[in-house]
């Protein structure tokens, strides 16, 4: 049965960043987060696209230091919550420091589905710092269930209030999901949470499987704005979810007011399930590796899909986006070897 209230956190500030190249500007961040809180969204999470310290030649250079982006954000809300990621080896504690410094009341630490042991110092600090700290568990598609559950309890031995099942690749299955969340609901004595990308048009689907079988925390994108075919589209998720009779104490027309009118000129191109989103999805590769594999597939002459559906075959996970390159090389000598 579905329960009767749901904590939404607004993504479009972070995971969307992947999708506009980590431009965000200060006006941007402005307009969204005072409209963010006017329609009452309880957490607004705020940071490079890969979290506190992502902004790289790796992983993409920020056209504006991400901490003005926070505080302009914090300076913009007097309802919403501001939140920020971490990965641990991207992110530092001093970075986590500062989030908190200048207005930061949540922390979500991120790691790989099987790494949770890294985030131990992170989750540790977020809490000294008193911060509302969740546990991020990348890439959930990549481990069985067994395995999920032994780190989604690291995460909550560690002090997390809240772990989140994260599927970056947006690579679930509805009955994937639907077991899942109901053995960490099973097992754990903090909140569950999900976040879900689109890339094979089921983020719906398996959010609302998420929220059936007792999730609470749920993410959302205005506008559908985030990686690969972006994230859960979070004015849809508000109707959907009044239908159903959950509570969220976010408002409908707000939202939809806000993604029209103020997210939906931002994007570069609509956010649809492109033949490279969808690969995305069917190889199982991080979401935040498209725009990545698609320069790295003109700069050699060869299709995305592959270099893609490749990285899948390796296991490759976020973090390792040099490998994307190293990959379109290999194809593209192989490509050459043919003739």
């Amino acid at each position: 049965m579905f329960g009767k209230e749901v904590i939404v956190t607004e993504v479009a500030l972070r995971d969307g960043s992947h999708a506009i190249a980590h431009s965000y500007t200060v006006d941007q961040v402005v307009r969204i987060a005072k409209a963010l809180d006017d329609a009452k969204m309880p957490f607004i999470e705020v940071s490079h696209g890969d979290g506190l310290g992502g902004s790289s030649l790796q992983y993409g250079l920020s056209t504006t230091n991400e901490f003005e982006l926070i505080e302009a954000a914090v300076n913009s809300c007097n309802h919403s919550k501001i939140a920020v990621l971490l990965l641990p080896g991207i992110g530092t504690v001093k970075e986590l420091k500062t989030a908190a410094k200048i207005g930061a009341k949540m922390a979500r630490i991120a790691t790989h589905v099987t790494e949770a042991d890294v985030s131990k110092q992170h989750i540790s600090m977020s809490k000294e710092l008193g911060l509302e700290t969740v546990g991020f568990l990348m890439m959930s598609h990549m481990a069985p269930v067994e395995k999920l559950l032994e780190q989604a309890k690291l995460m909550e031995s560690y002090g997390a209030d809240v772990v989140y099942m994260v599927d970056s690749a947006g690579a679930f299955l509805p009955h994937e999901v639907k077991e899942r969340i109901a053995a960490l609901r099973g097992s754990l004595d903090i909140e569950v949470g999900f976040h879900a990308h689109n890339n094979l048009s089921l983020a719906m689907a398996n959010t609302l499987v998420a929220i059936e079988e007792g999730a609470t925390r749920i993410d959302g994108s205005a506008r559908c704005l985030g990686a690969g075919a972006g994230n859960t589209q979070t004015e849809v998720l508000i109707g959907v979810l009044e239908r159903l009779g959950i509570k969220t104490g976010i408002d409908f027309y707000k939202m939809m007011d806000l993604a029209e009118e103020i997210v939906a000129p931002i994007l570069q191109t609509p956010q649809e399930i492109t033949k490279g989103s969808l690969i995305l999805g069917y190889a199982g590769v991080y979401s935040s590796f498209l725009l990545h594999a698609n320069r790295a597939a003109k700069k050699w002459n060869v299709d995305a899909r592959d270099i893609l559906i490749e990285l899948g075959k390796q296991k490759v996970v976020g973090g390792q986006e040099d490998m994307i390159q190293e990959v379109a090389c290999m194809l593209a000598n192989k490509k050459l070897s043919v003739f």
